[in-house]
């Protein structure tokens, strides 16, 4: 593995990577792993992996071969309501507002403009009928 990858690193394929990072770094404070960077022959930024809370997220490009997929990722964060509107910030479509659940934390979800699914949530612990 790459250094800093674990075994599982979510994939996503998308039009425009360009346009997934704007969106990541904006909303997430992601930091793209400039090692990952890959552009075509048409100068056109084919593959690259950015960093988010410690994780790694790949994505690439779509084409004829490989379409792209939207995708639903869960990310924890220290703070789901201001990640929450960053992500409106950076264009994300609302999915539901942040509240409390029932499962244990706090929690929002977006969609993104490339259609991906983020699940923006803050661990608060697990209510008394789970512990």
């Amino acid at each position: 593995m790459p250094p800093g990858f674990t075994a599982v690193t979510p994939y996503l394929t998308v039009d425009d990577p360009d346009e997934l990072l704007d969106f990541a770094k904006a909303a997430f404070d992601a930091e793209e792993v400039k090692d990952q960077r890959a552009l075509g022959p048409d100068g056109k930024l084919m593959h690259t992996a950015f960093r988010v809370e410690g994780c790694i997220i790949e994505t690439g490009r779509a084409s004829s071969s490989w379409k792209a997929l939207p995708a639903a990722i869960h990310l924890y964060v220290r703070d789901a309501d201001a990640a929450y509107g960053r992500a409106l910030k950076a264009g994300g479509a609302s999915l539901h507002e942040v509240r409390d659940m029932e499962y244990g934390e706090r929690s929002g979800a977006v969609r993104d403009s490339c259609g991906n699914h983020w699940y923006i949530a803050t661990y608060t612990g697990l209510p008394a009928k789970n512990r």
